[in-house]
């Protein structure tokens, strides 16, 4: 094991998450896999040929950086498609390579129309717009300005898309809102069409939109978090189930994360455990240490708070936890020993430390945990 802590990916879960969500969309509806964040921090090299090995053909990052780690991955017969940022440097290159990218402002476009020749291809685009969420986008007058300087330029850009994304598509709450963004969208297309641009797909939806409003399928669905196993929240969980009237989780969960155990301790009853005078023992305790810390994922706020497996039994972290190390106690635990493995989220047994309780534990989402897990842990599928 060349790092202290090492995943494992279930390729089965990855492939019944697909199946999952391919029996939500339409047969038309094509599904682009985002792999941002090193694939939800499930790694980019393990995942993109998995996913085209069942059928996914279109993957989404977020920026040219992000794309350059993910096309040493792709096959030639899939298509790359950057979301956001794309640094003027990498411009060329991704003109070079085909890569498809989002075109959020009229700047965007003017890089790649001044390089496009150069190339020697078209420059492959999905219009961004602005429906109501205020980050990034075209607004109806930019979209104009966009479709307007393609037309002077003809040949050189071609466009794929039209995209833009729900402001919450995750909670009820923002239902108004994400209706009046869907009624903005279709007239962007309508606008699109009446402006010649034909053969382009429509896509908004990301995981929550695939799930909670069908009509935002369109002809793409840009989804993550789904295909890792996760819901994007409780509530769009309970929501769904409610609606489909099934009582168990459709998702698997693809990932577990472990360590072993680096040495066992004795700690004299009254004795302080760790750095300052954060924790003091009861009793005598027995301790382990396990060499994972904050810098390898583990967040601080677990100190005293969080929990792993050894042995098919919940440990309690005790003390602080440190940039390269946890303290777990193991007073109850018979014959745990230097070697043995340390489930930090995940199955063992019967006894299981989901991502969720995780992250309700560190007080954040699933999303962020998954993100933050390190690149230079050991990957590897099961």
């Amino acid at each position: 094991m060349a790092s202290t802590s090492y995943i494992e990916i279930e390729r089965e879960a990855i492939r019944s998450n697909i199946s999952f969500i391919q029996s939500l969309c339409n047969q038309k509806t094509e599904i682009s896999a985002v792999v941002k964040g090193n694939a939800y921090g499930h790694g980019i090299r393990e995942l993109i040929p998995m996913l085209e090995d069942f059928g996914i053909r279109h993957f989404s990052v977020y920026s040219s950086a992000e794309a350059r780690e993910a096309y040493a991955f792709i096959s030639p017969s899939s298509s790359l498609m950057v979301m956001g940022y794309v640094a003027t440097e990498d411009m060329d290159w991704m003109l070079e390579n085909g890569i498809e990218f989002f075109v959020s402002n009229t700047a965007t476009l003017g890089l790649a129309l001044s390089r496009v020749n150069s190339a020697g291809m078209p420059a492959r685009v999905h219009l961004e717009v602005e429906t109501g969420m205020y980050r990034t986008g075209l607004s109806l007058d930019q979209l104009k300005k966009a479709v307007n300087r393609i037309k002077e330029n003809p040949g050189l850009v071609e466009v794929r898309g039209l995209a833009s994304h729900l402001a919450g598509a995750e909670s009820i709450a923002n239902y108004k809102r994400i209706k009046k963004q869907l009624l903005v969208f279709n007239r962007r297309v309508k606008f699109l069409k009446e402006m010649g641009v034909k053969g382009f797909k429509r896509h908004i939806a990301s995981s929550a939109g695939l799930i909670n409003y069908p009509e935002s399928h369109f002809d793409m669905v840009r989804t993550g978090i789904l295909i890792y196993g996760f819901w994007p929240t409780r509530e769009t969980q309970i929501s769904f189930l409610h609606r489909s009237k099934q009582k168990q989780d459709n998702l698997k969960r693809a990932i577990r994360w472990q360590s072993r155990v680096f040495q066992v301790k004795t700690v004299p009853e009254g004795e302080f455990i760790g750095y300052g005078l954060n924790f003091q023992a009861d009793r005598k305790m027995k301790t382990m240490i396990v060499p994972v810390g904050y810098c390898n994922g583990y967040s601080r706020s677990l100190s005293n708070n969080g929990h792993v497996i050894i042995k098919g039994q919940r440990s309690s972290v005790i003390g602080i936890v440190n940039m390269n190390m946890i303290i777990c106690d193991i007073s109850e635990i018979d014959g745990v020993k230097a070697g043995d493995t340390v489930t930090l989220i995940g199955q063992h047994g019967d006894v299981v430390i989901s991502f969720s309780s995780f992250a309700d534990m560190n007080n954040t989402l699933n999303y962020e945990i998954l993100a933050r897990l390190p690149e230079n842990i050991e990957r590897t599928v099961k």
